[in-house]
């Protein structure tokens, strides 16, 4: 914010202390001094880009495009041995793929991100017999008497 670096080097320029430049802008007084350093180091034309924390995204937008589109496929009609996506398997699946390998937890929250669940595969008993749903019926039905 480029507001709160001008108050911050106002602040100074007024020779009041970090702690009480901090207490105007709701910083801390390490940011204010960082700031402040970051001024006589560089000068003004740097303050527009304020620090960030943490890692750079890694997840590009091509990644996330194409986990979009692999997610609403079948995985059988992308060749793959099964017929639901799990997380784990959009994590191999995207990294044999695109080389880039990320972890479920980053996977499931680009999706999230992009209001797409994958809810866990919901098992249904069944039999090739002819006979099944009857027989399903009749012990069903026993079982509540």
């Amino acid at each position: 914010m480029r507001n709160r670096a001008e108050m911050i080097l106002l602040g100074a320029e007024e020779k009041m202390s970090a702690p009480q430049i901090a207490q105007i802008v709701r910083q801390d007084e390490q940011t204010v001094r960082r700031w402040i350093k970051r001024f006589n180091a560089e000068g003004v034309s740097d303050l527009s880009d304020e620090p960030k924390s943490g890692a750079p995204k890694r997840v590009t937008d091509t990644y996330r495009e194409r986990l979009l589109v692999v997610v609403r496929r079948r995985p059988r009609s992308l060749a793959q041995p099964y017929s639901l996506w799990t997380l784990q398997r959009l994590v191999d699946f995207m990294a044999e793929e695109t080389g880039l390998r990320f972890s479920t937890e980053t996977v499931r929250q680009t999706l999230k991100a992009n209001d797409t669940v994958i809810s866990r595969p919901q098992h249904k008993v069944s039999s090739p017999d002819p006979g099944y749903e009857v027989k399903k019926r009749r012990l069903k039905s026993s079982a509540t008497i």
